[in-house]
């Protein structure tokens, strides 16, 4: 079946942008409470995952970075230790059974790259339980 069914729209995401700061990162993330974001270029395209390990191990390498500094850090330099790959809205909802197994969410790109939205691991995980109790009731 066709990704387009389980999309989680970009416009309800909750994403960073690829040139915002650490400190806009950390507030974003701590609010609502996420562990990892997908980011976003200045052309709208995918441009990785932001996660909190990628800010904590940032902060531990520049011990002298202050809070009150984090401004001045754009999240496109920081390096990133995990990239959550993207997939083709033309996929199928079987094809990302192997990314969730790693991944919280996986991000969707249209046929020009652009970030549209992504699909949760919880809504994965939910297709295959209503594909096992329906086959369990045939």
């Amino acid at each position: 079946m066709n990704i387009a069914f389980y999309l989680t729209p970009k416009e309800e995401v909750i994403w960073i942008a690829e040139d915002s700061t650490m400190r806009q990162a950390l507030e974003k993330m701590e609010y609502h409470r996420y562990s990892a974001m997908p980011l976003v270029n200045k052309e709208g395209k995918y441009a990785g995952t932001i996660t909190e390990g990628d800010l904590l191990w940032n902060l531990k390498r520049h011990p002298d970075l202050r809070f009150k500094d984090l401004h001045k850090v754009r999240i496109k330099d920081l390096p990133k230790h995990q990239y959550n790959e993207a997939i083709s809205i033309n996929s199928q909802i079987e094809e990302l059974i192997p990314l969730a197994i790693h991944q919280n969410f996986i991000p969707v790109v249209d046929d020009q790259q652009n970030f549209i939205g992504i699909v949760k691991r919880s809504t994965i995980v939910n297709y295959l339980y209503e594909r096992l109790t329906t086959s369990k009731c045939s």
